[in-house]
């Protein structure tokens, strides 16, 4: 009973540890999330451990380390073309392998576990925060960019043909040609470009040229981080 103790109670102090950084950003899995995680893998792999020994907390473990996918899912949403949670769903999965060292009698590999995730969400998060401010048309950037055309009904194909060779001619051939209606006398034409590094003042440009012509009315090109 007294390494159950053990166990758990460090599953508890380290998995609150890792639950009170989420906890304090806001984060779905906060707090106590975190620590159910923890314990109740420890709770599992150190009953596996006593019960069947080493060779039983290793099959245990297998089954933790696939079933907190199941558990990590329901905190991934997606709101449109962006989606939220993976990193929450992440440190739940290190929360559980957490517990599960704690679990297995591993108290200082626990710890050291511990220490990495809250690290991971800690000391990287200003360099994460840096390269987000970095502007998307670099050559480093790999995005999907769009270029959007408002032109009208009786002149779509003309609309179209430009479209098409405007980017031909600065070697941004599309990936991708929609038409949609919009409004009762236009349509809108998306233009998903094959290179996912561009250079933004070749795309100001073509725009610039679209929207000279009289049969497009609006043009403009948005880059997107979304697969």
């Amino acid at each position: 009973m007294l390494d159950t103790l053990v166990s758990l109670s460090a599953a508890f102090i380290l998995g609150a540890v890792i639950g009170f950084e989420r906890q304090y950003r806001q984060r779905t899995a906060g707090l106590r999330t975190n620590v159910l995680v923890a314990v109740g893998a420890a709770i599992f792999v150190d009953m596996a451990n006593r019960l069947y020994g080493h060779e039983g907390a290793v099959h245990v473990v297998a089954y933790v380390v696939s079933g907190i996918g199941f558990l990590g899912a329901g905190v991934i949403m997606r709101e449109g073309g962006n989606v939220r949670g993976l990193n929450t769903a992440a440190t739940l999965w290190g929360s559980a392998a957490v517990g599960a060292c704690a679990g297995a009698d591993l108290i200082l590999e626990a710890t050291l576990g511990a220490v990495f995730v809250l690290a991971a969400n800690t000391l990287l998060r200003p360099i994460v925060n840096r390269i987000n401010r970095q502007p998307l048309d670099v050559h480093s950037a790999e995005v999907t960019n769009t270029i959007y055309v408002i032109a009208t009904k009786e002149r779509r194909k003309e609309a179209l043909a430009l479209v098409e060779q405007l980017l031909e001619e600065n070697n941004y051939p599309a990936r991708e040609l929609e038409v949609h209606a919009f409004g009762t006398n236009e349509v809108e034409i998306e233009a998903t470009l094959m290179a996912t590094s561009v250079e933004g003042e070749v795309l100001d440009q073509i725009t610039l040229r679209l929207t000279g012509e009289s049969c497009i009315s609006q043009a403009f090109w948005s880059p997107s981080t979304s697969e």
